[in-house]
């Protein structure tokens, strides 16, 4: 028989505290505080998500750089080939710029995020869940796009040229020495029918042609019918000066042609004995068999050091036949006075001009050439044409080295890449309506 309490009989026993719940040893009003390997798995899981999602948009947008890239050098490639291995960059410290190239690929992608227009709603969660389309992933495009553009256009700003290397090669042809008059006496009106002119000149209005405008077109379509001749010019009045040395570039020799005035040297006197000697010095060295000069010429002799019998002389020794062309036959002729200051109109007066055929046709009778006498377009034309069907040819060995700039190629996809993404960021993946 026990000796307890019997009001304490109906008192549960109590637990051990391993079995009691953390909620029921705290006191009324508090929540228990959790451990950190106590929190919720589900803020592990969004952290996670979230970088894989970081990773898969930055692979994303790595690949569409690589093929953009691949795209973009489709066309110079096609266009020139293996020739962008040997290019030389004219500009090479230009490339320095491709170090902003990073910046500008993350400042269109990733930098992009943080400039966006914002707008505050009560939540967000239901987006999130949403279906995504093919625009979010291309998102950053726009900005891939950009970079590579910038990749293109530092490219082209390095200026890069193919250069094929000197080859020597065996030609056909002559050394010539075209010799032009540019003393005042070429500013002289020649007649000409613009039907008759190898090039088709438009001229201001009540413009008519002076002699030195014509000998300008006749000699430059000389120097484009010749193939395999080496050619130089050489501009006389007071005295006589080098324009080109004997060389195979026509292009470059035309556009020296076409830039002659009468401005360009003292035009006072004429010295036709310097300048046959200026282009005999200029053929002296010649290793072609034959050696021509064309002298172009509308005067006589008044000036100069070195005198035509002298000149004539040196000719021989060297072995240059000289054709003589004189433009005009001493007559007189209409010259350019100025305008007519009411209506602009141009004036003209005439006047004579001393000629010397004797000396031209002894010229060209002592060095084995002919002598020409043209009046009009036409017959300079023709008599500049007439001198070379008679010409022998020979064979000598020619340098040749062809530059060609290639930043264009690099342009036009800098340029496509630009449009594209100005289109995309308008259209079709705007980041904010």
């Amino acid at each position: 028989m026990s000796g307890s309490d019997p009001s304490q009989g109906s008192k549960p026993v109590a637990q051990s505290t391993e079995a009691t719940s953390p909620a029921a040893i705290v006191p009324s009003g508090r929540l228990p505080r959790l451990k950190r390997s106590d929190r919720p798995a589900v803020t592990r899981s969004r952290s996670q998500r979230r970088g894989w999602s970081i990773f898969w948009r930055t692979l994303g947008a790595l690949v569409m750089t690589v093929l953009a890239l691949a795209a973009a050098l489709a066309h110079p490639w096609i266009a020139r080939g293996v020739v962008w291995f040997e290019a030389e960059w004219r500009h090479p410290y230009a490339l320095i710029a491709l170090v902003v190239v990073p910046l500008v690929w993350w400042w269109g992608t990733f930098g992009q995020d943080r400039r966006r227009p914002r707008m505050r709603i009560g939540t967000a969660v239901p987006l999130r869940h949403a279906p995504r389309g093919w625009r979010v992933r291309l998102r950053d495009l726009p900005g891939v796009l950009r970079a590579v553009a910038v990749v293109f256009f530092v490219l082209a700003l390095a200026r890069p040229v193919s250069v094929l290397s000197d080859q020597s090669i065996d030609e056909q042809g002559i050394d010539i020495v075209v010799v032009m008059d540019l003393s005042g006496s070429m500013q002289a009106v020649l007649d000409a029918d613009p039907e008759d002119l190898p090039k088709k000149m438009k001229l201001p209005k009540n413009r008519r042609l002076t002699r030195l405008d014509t000998a300008k077109l006749v000699v430059q379509d000389f120097i484009s019918r010749r193939k395999t001749d080496r050619i130089g010019v050489i501009v006389f009045g007071k005295r006589a000066y080098i324009l080109s040395p004997p060389t195979l570039d026509y292009q470059l020799l035309s556009k020296l042609v076409s830039g002659l005035g009468l401005s360009v040297i003292d035009g006072s006197k004429t010295a036709i004995g310097d300048a046959l000697g200026t282009a005999v010095a200029r053929l002296r060295r010649s290793d072609a068999l034959s050696k021509v000069i064309i002298m172009l010429t509308d005067g006589d002799n008044n000036a100069g050091r070195v005198s035509p019998e002298y000149a004539i002389e040196l000719a021989n020794t060297v072995g240059c036949k000289t054709y003589t062309i004189q433009i005009g036959d001493g007559a007189e002729v209409e010259v350019l006075q100025g305008h007519d200051p009411l209506f602009g109109n141009p004036q003209y007066v005439r006047r004579r001009y001393p000629t010397n055929p004797e000396l031209l046709q002894r010229i060209a009778s002592k060095t084995g050439g002919e002598a020409f006498i043209a009046t009009d377009a036409k017959a300079l034309s023709e008599s500049m044409h007439s001198i070379l069907n008679h010409l022998e040819k020979t064979r000598f060995e020619a340098s040749m080295a062809h530059h060609e700039d290639l930043f264009a190629l690099l342009l036009i996809p800098g340029v496509f890449l630009i449009g594209l993404d100005a289109l995309l960021r308008a259209l079709f993946l705007r980041r904010f309506p």
